[in-house]
């Protein structure tokens, strides 16, 4: 008998294949066999529900994470501007001079506000440890209301506490409202390049009435009392109204000057245009009378104070109003202001 016809099983080559056993119905029902092509098939679509499953639970989880990471954030920012964190003075120990800052616009809504700059100038003469103060001003000015109570403020606190001395040091610029604040101290310093002075009065605006007129824009204003639309931008400029609104500038001018000559006395010169409006040099100021000497706060509170140790008494920004004014929130709003109105400003 050949090989070929033999009963015994082949030891070469491949194996028979046996009949695949029939797989059991689901629910009493007999599933219909698949080809191999398609289990492959179903096996891929498999993978790929299971791998969109967990990608949904991970977004789900970050979607947590986050949401509280979010809660968080706030819950923080409600406790800076609840309790914040630049209120503080940090070791005020032994006799030193107390140092406080004038830095920005002088105004309001502003750090250089009359509330911050008076609530730290009393701190600072009450503390029994402080010999002198001083006011380290930067600042182009802003309002004449803001600069007025502080010009008030430390004329009352120098006849409370006669035994400290106010010094005023403009750094880089000290004009307008921030000299008319200056002008209250004891004795004013600055740099040779800083500037100093400004002496005067401004209220700008815009007019739009032409523009409107090209564009077919008309104005519709009603008002009770004739002078209630006062110089207002979008209506022709009165003649009366701008008469009126230059005796009140005149007037602000005025109140100006009285403070300066209060504060400065004889050591004025005789010089018309010390209140023109003019802004000088450090070094021109204290020819004029408008600085008495040369120096920054280190070299005043060392040389003409004697006491060289400086502690700041400054109201800071809390880290809210940091995050707030890096986000610039404000703009557009301060920006249409100071399109629209007529502010009055000292500079």
């Amino acid at each position: 008998m050949s090989d070929w016809e033999s009963d015994k099983s082949a030891d070469w080559g491949d194996k028979p294949v046996e009949p695949e056993k029939e797989s059991k119905p689901f629910f009493g029902r007999k599933s219909p066999k698949l080809p191999p092509e398609s289990g492959r098939d179903w096996k891929l679509i498999e993978k790929l529900v299971m791998s969109l499953q967990s990608e949904q639970r991970k977004s789900r989880r970050w979607g947590i994470f986050f949401k509280f990471l979010t809660f968080g954030y706030l819950i923080a920012l409600l406790f800076l501007i609840k309790f914040p964190l630049g209120d503080s003075l940090e070791g005020v120990t032994g006799k030193h001079t107390a140092l406080v800052e004038i830095n920005g616009p002088i105004a309001a809504d502003e750090l250089a506000s009359a509330d911050n700059i008076v609530g730290s100038l009393r701190t600072a003469f009450e503390e029994p440890n402080s010999v002198a103060v001083i006011l380290r001003i930067n600042s182009p000015g802003g309002s004449p209301v803001q600069s007025g109570y502080v010009y008030d403020e430390i004329k009352r606190l120098r006849d409370e506490y006669p035994e400290k001395k106010v010094y005023a040091v403009i750094s880089d610029i000290g004009a307008s409202g921030a000299y008319y604040i200056a002008a209250a101290a004891d004795e004013i310093y600055a740099n040779r390049a800083s500037l100093v002075g400004s002496i005067g009065v401004v209220a700008g605006g815009f007019g739009f009435t032409e523009v409107m007129e090209k564009i077919g824009v008309d104005r519709r204003l009603y008002t009770a009392g004739e002078n209630k639309a006062f110089l207002d931008p979008f209506s022709p400029e009165q003649e009366e109204e701008v008469t009126f609104w230059q005796s009140v500038l005149e007037n602000t001018h005025q109140q100006f000057i009285e403070a300066v000559r209060q504060g400065r006395g004889d050591r004025l010169a005789d010089d018309e245009r010390l209140f023109s409006g003019l802004v000088w040099s450090g070094e021109q100021a204290v020819e004029l009378g408008l600085a008495d000497g040369l120096g920054s706060a280190s070299h005043v509170a060392r040389q003409i104070i004697g006491q060289e140790e400086l502690v700041d008494y400054s109201r800071r920004k809390s880290p809210f109003q940091d995050i707030v004014d890096q986000l610039g929130v404000a703009f557009g709003e301060g920006f249409a202001s100071q399109l629209v109105e007529s502010r009055l400003e000292l500079r």
